[in-house]
């Protein structure tokens, strides 16, 4: 997760003294980085997963499941059994925000040939038994975005309270400080969003309201101190803190592209897509013991971690600070960076105008000056004392401090100093899926995509507003019912690889170029509306030499994505609701018991390690890689 420096951290009070400091050079290290690497090209494809995994144990005694805050040790062994002794090791793990997360990655990354997609979910496969080798008795690792009862009493192993005082670096209600990992970035992230903010990040979800479920739903809090009263609505589940967000998993890729003009394109196209995958992969549907009215984590990540004062949230008029910021720092996009895509950029961007001047007489393109402009209208949250004074020539720190706290559905990613890594995009928005196959299908199908959109010279930009629009509406659809908007793109792929795109329908507005379309005609196409991606992606693999057993597994990953596009296959938000509504002990009040979420996890655990089929949920797919 982002920077993972050593040293010292600073509080909030000595970081605000070092920020113009870090900002002023983490623009000089960009220029350098910049400069060296501009006109590079022919870097070769590259690219590689993220899953993020909770450690959970299955108490069969008291029917209990509960987070296992030993992420640390099990990282410690994992590293200590692999990297550390064998620098090819297939697989790598790195340390996530809860101290009951892991994080795993291939050992090296995928290459271009078509191949390597019949390696991705054998990887997944062994990461899973590799890290589930080195635990204990009746602990398990599961890939499930949001945990049910997170914040809710004993919910960890060993048990924990929290510390809602000012001593505590949360100050959380309901997540306890050892359940932060204990990588000082972590605690020091926390404390100082919320001391930049001047008071604890709020995040209210919608309550699901059921038959019984009280009406109007209010909380009261015993230990509150009166902000979480003040600060909780009717009929929402109220959180209070960054593990409410940060503490949930994800599945994200990133790409190497050929050049920076490749990546600039990419980092475009890909982000028409975010709301898109982020509503197909849905799979967070319960906070806090309660059944909320969301399936998708994304707003709730992004409250989490919203430092914004009251000031730049318009809450009063600016005194203290400079902008009025109208995002948190995790949210979606706010520009296209490829001047195809200029026109589409309808959204008031928020800059520092400094640094945008600084940036175009240094020779950098207004699309790219302005990106990086806006993201440093950000303080840094993260600072430690041995690494303020740095070289600017040879680091990055301050640049990636910034680039790396401002979390967005895609990020554009500059190679490090002096290293044969290119230039890089990352697509983020994917909620982790239950087992291996889903996984691989996601990362396969958003893999896919990238190569079509490249060897087809596709255009799927619209304008930014309307997919920040979608990505608001995602974390609560119906996805075989919702509508988006989509590029009316009539693209009929030739025999010899070349594409033809047209406009298509005439919306309201008169002759545009997109118009709202549903997810499933999106995915799947409609005749006289638009071809569809899934038919697009298999004229490009029947114009590609791909082995019979690849494109064996490549079909079972696409039908995934039909299926959940459609609705013949739920997403797994979906499964998981139904699984708690059919549950006998749910008396249709919106909680999610112990024992409903002992027997939730019994089952996804059985699912995930190939035990039990899930027919409605992942189809029935031929299993080659147990």
């Amino acid at each position: 997760m982002g920077l993972l420096s050593q040293g010292s951290p600073l509080n909030w009070e000595e970081t605000r003294k070092h920020a113009d400091y870090i900002r002023k050079h983490g623009i000089l290290q960009f220029l350098n980085i910049y400069n060296k690497v501009k006109d590079r090209q022919k870097d070769v494809l590259k690219w590689g997963d993220e899953v993020e995994y909770m450690l959970v144990e299955l108490d069969d005694k008291d029917e209990k499941v509960r987070l296992v805050l030993n992420g640390g040790d099990v990282l410690e062994t994992l590293q200590e059994q692999g990297e550390n002794i064998n620098p090819n090791h297939p697989t790598l793990w790195r340390p996530e925000y809860g101290s009951y997360m892991i994080e795993g990655t291939p050992g090296q990354p995928y290459g271009g040939t078509m191949s390597e997609f019949n390696t991705v979910e054998g990887n997944m496969g062994k990461r899973r038994r590799e890290a589930s080798s080195v635990l204990n008795k009746n602990e398990t690792l599961c890939t499930i975005t949001s945990f049910p009862r997170l914040g809710c009493p004993g919910f960890t192993r060993p048990e924990h309270r929290p510390t809602p005082v000012e001593k505590g670096v949360s100050k959380s209600l309901f997540f306890p400080d050892e359940a932060i990992n204990q990588h000082p970035r972590f605690s020091t992230l926390t404390r100082n969003i919320r001391h930049r903010r001047g008071e604890k990040v709020c995040i209210n979800v919608p309550i699901f309201k059921d038959k019984r479920t009280p009406s109007p739903f209010v909380e009261e809090f015993p230990e509150d101190d009166g902000e979480g009263a003040q600060a909780a609505l009717p009929d929402h589940i109220y959180m209070d803190c960054m593990g409410f967000g940060m503490g949930n998993c994800c599945l994200q890729v990133t790409f190497q592209a050929c050049s920076i003009d490749e990546a600039r394109y990419l980092y475009d196209q890909l982000a028409t897509f975010c709301p898109i995958v982020m509503a197909l992969s849905a799979a967070s549907p319960f906070y806090r013991g309660f059944v909320s009215d969301i399936d998708c984590r994304w707003g709730v990540i992004s409250a989490s971690v919203d430092d914004r004062t009251q000031e730049e949230r318009g809450l009063k008029p600016l005194k203290n600070n400079k902008f009025r910021i109208f995002k948190s720092r995790y949210d979606s996009i706010d520009s296209y960076l490829s001047s195809c895509s200029e026109k589409y950029n309808d959204i008031d961007l928020t800059k520092d105008e400094e640094i945008y001047k600084q940036l175009l007489g240094a020779g950098i393109d207004k699309l790219l000056a302005q990106h990086i402009a806006h993201l440093f209208i950000r303080d840094p949250l993260s600072v430690f004392e041995e690494k303020i004074h740095l070289d600017d020539e040879n680091e990055s720190d301050h640049f990636e401090n910034l680039q790396s706290t401002n979390w967005q559905t895609m990020r554009f990613k500059p190679p490090p100093p002096n290293s044969d890594i290119g230039w890089r995009v990352e697509f983020r928005p994917m909620e982790v899926q239950l087992t291996d196959f889903e996984n691989a299908a996601y990362v396969v199908f958003v893999v896919l995509l990238t190569r079509v959109i490249l060897s087809y010279k596709l255009d799927f930009v619209i304008p930014l507003s309307k997919v920040n629009s979608a990505a608001r509406r995602s974390s609560r659809v119906k996805v075989e019912s919702e509508t988006v908007m989509g590029k009316d793109l009539c693209c009929n792929p030739g025999l010899d690889g070349t594409a033809s795109a047209q406009n298509g329908l005439e919306t309201d507005g008169g002759n545009e170029e997109y118009t709202l379309m549903s997810i499933d005609t999106i995915i799947n196409g409609k005749e006289g509306v638009f071809q569809g991606l899934i038919p697009i992606l298999n004229c490009y693999l029947e114009n590609m030499e791909v082995d019979v057993d690849t494109r064996c597994t490549i079909l079972n990953y696409l039908k995934l994505i039909k299926k959940r596009a459609s609705g013949e296959l739920m997403t797994m938000a979906k499964w998981m609701r139904e699984f708690v509504a059919k549950h006998p002990q749910y008396k249709q009040d919106s909680v999610v018991s112990d024992k409903i979420n002992y027997d939730l996890f019994r089952k996804c655990d059985r699912i995930a390690k190939g035990e039990e089929q899930c027919p409605e949920l992942i189809g029935n797919p031929v299993n080659k890689f147990k």
